[in-house]
């Protein structure tokens, strides 16, 4: 039976890594997928291989890895870890996941205000194991059957966050190790945090939990300057050279995945610490030497150069944007590094902008219609298109060259309002979730 048992874990866990889509921002973390083939037009009805009906709503964007799908939801007061069959849609577990951990009174329920919920990070999955992270600090690990390998809530372990917003950022799986960052303001807010409170970063084993690193992450940012819901994303520079790319405390940092401890650091976008209001949502995204940092509510978009050390200065900036006078900048979507350039999608400006990566010059610009909701979910690129949608399901899908728009389809229902989750594209299928349904879209076979 051992045997078997092992046999079955080495099949579900040897995925054909290219084709998968196993961390919010994608195989690369940096939105892309290299595939061919996906439908030129799609609807609820068309090119639609299956729609799964989701039992609650959740943020989160489906992570596909072989055979399986994992996303979260909220289910009344419940937070629920799911598993679907990536060829069918249908359900192959749903746990439980939450502790039922809460701050204060103050965050005494599932939903903090109506802008998010706690299912709002993606789960991120190395091909054997799934790690889950909620809102309210849980982070629960399974193996792809279901198996709960080991739990803990973040806050319980380290002290309740201290963020204005419910808290978001996804977790990174990288050599074996959980990496999240928690970069939160020194003071408490709504009644929770305390005076004091230090932004860090920490690792912990996938395996166990157990910790492998706690690194503070100072900064000179203040009050909610100092937050940041963005995730952190791998990098591999010359020479071999790792390092986990952070964003917030108006700073952008390398940092050692062994250790934590910082490599470089550029900044600022905010000079003297003027903007006491400015959170950071956007993670970096990397391409072309260059890791971009985004300002938020309109502040420049900064193309810092890798593979430095130290405090980078003025030279370690390639360059920036025009920041409110340009389209080039985003409050909320994470770019896309995709065809050897940049995509900004500007929920701000509602605006996808394709940008040079080796100048930041515009090569083009489309204007995405405002009036039917934000465009939060942050792009993908994929087969030669960028797709983007909004928060009422409004997918527009454009040649990436060209910024010729190619299709446009509602996927969300008529009241459908806060859809946030990113398009994710694997082994061949886009995959679309809204409030109600996740729909995988393909080609039919022979076309």
């Amino acid at each position: 039976m051992k045997i078997k048992l092992a046999l079955l874990s080495l099949a579900l866990a040897i995925p054909a890594l290219t084709q998968d889509w196993p961390h919010w921002r994608g195989p690369d973390f940096d939105g892309s997928a290299d595939v061919s083939g996906l439908p030129k037009t799609f609807s609820k009805e068309e090119n639609v291989r299956w729609a799964a009906a989701l039992p609650g709503v959740g943020a989160s964007t489906p992570i596909v890895v072989g055979e399986r799908i994992f996303l979260t939801a909220i289910v009344g007061e419940d937070l629920v870890a799911l598993c679907l069959d990536r060829e069918t849609g249908k359900e192959v577990w749903r746990k439980a996941a939450g502790s039922g951990y809460r701050p204060n009174d103050a965050g005494s329920k599932t939903v903090m205000h109506d802008r998010s919920n706690y299912a709002s990070p993606s789960a991120v999955s190395d091909g054997e194991r799934v790690v889950f992270f909620f809102g309210n600090g849980d982070l629960v690990t399974y193996d792809v059957r279901g198996e709960e390998l080991w739990r803990k809530n973040v806050q319980k372990v380290y002290g309740d966050f201290a963020f204005q917003w419910t808290f978001s950022s996804s977790p990174t799986l990288w050599d074996g190790v959980v990496h999240m960052q928690i970069l939160q303001r020194d003071t408490p807010v709504r009644g929770i945090g305390k005076d004091g409170a230090e932004s860090f970063l920490v690792g912990l084993d996938v395996k166990s939990g157990r910790q492998t690193y706690k690194a503070v992450r100072p900064s000179s940012a203040i009050v909610e300057s100092l937050e940041s819901y963005a995730t952190p994303i791998p990098h591999v520079g010359e020479g071999g050279r790792k390092e986990l790319i952070i964003v917030g405390g108006d700073v952008i940092t390398g940092h050692d995945p062994k250790d934590g401890s910082e490599l470089w650091r550029w900044g600022t976008w905010n000079p003297g610490n003027k903007e006491q209001w400015w959170r950071v949502v956007p993670s970096p995204v990397v391409g072309a030497g260059v890791a971009l940092a985004c300002g938020p509510k309109g502040a420049p978009v900064c193309a810092v150069k890798l593979g430095g050390d130290g405090d980078l200065g003025d030279e370690g900036l390639a360059w920036q944007s025009p920041g409110r006078r340009s389209p080039i900048t985003t409050d909320v979507p994470t770019p896309l590094y995709y065809d050897d350039g940049f995509f900004v999608l500007s929920d701000l400006r509602s605006t996808l902008c394709r940008v040079d990566a080796q100048t930041g010059a515009e090569v083009w610009v489309q204007e995405l219609p405002n009036d039917l909701g934000k465009w939060r979910s942050s792009p993908t690129g994929a087969d030669g298109r960028i797709w983007v949608m909004n928060h009422g399901g409004l997918v527009m899908v454009f040649d990436a060259k060209s910024g010729d728009l190619v299709h446009r389809v509602n996927m969300g229902e008529d009241d459908d309002d806060y859809i946030r989750a990113s398009i994710a594209v694997a082994h061949g299928a886009v995959f679309v979730r809204t409030n109600a349904s996740l729909y995988c879209i393909a080609s039919k076979a022979g076309e």
